[in-house]
């Protein structure tokens, strides 16, 4: 006879099951994900073009508005994608609590970090172009 029951014995006795929250996080990555499968090509097309020019013309083409927009777009999917990811290692194994409650507030301390800095830096090429 087949279970439908996925607690193990030890689970249920301690009343640990599923967290339930599995689905949600792979929804989420894999959106993030299918976004990255468009930014990331154009980011990389335009790192190569750039790559003949100086810091003026790269300062130029960063503070084009589409240009702009598709870079926070793209770091801001990137570090999400990235929190999720480490997010998912931590939870899978890390054992202690303690060490594992503060690698995940570490992981989005860092994720926030990276996006904001990457975020004011554009934000400043593109507000101080106009300037």
């Amino acid at each position: 006879m087949a279970s439908n029951n996925f607690i193990t014995p030890a689970k249920a006795a301690r009343g640990l099951g599923s967290a339930k929250s599995g689905t949600e996080t792979h929804i989420r990555q894999r959106v993030s994900a299918i976004a990255l499968i468009f930014l990331v090509p154009w980011f990389v097309f335009s790192i190569i073009n750039a790559m003949g020019g100086d810091l003026a013309s790269a300062q130029a083409w960063a503070a084009k508005p589409w240009n702009a927009i598709l870079l926070i777009l793209t770091a801001g999917a990137a570090f999400y994608h990235m929190r999720i990811g480490m997010q998912v290692v931590v939870e899978d194994y890390i054992a202690k609590t303690g060490t594992k409650s503060a690698l995940l507030i570490l992981n989005s301390f860092v994720c926030i970090a990276l996006f904001v800095t990457v975020a004011l830096s554009v934000l400043k090429l593109w507000i101080g172009a106009g300037a």
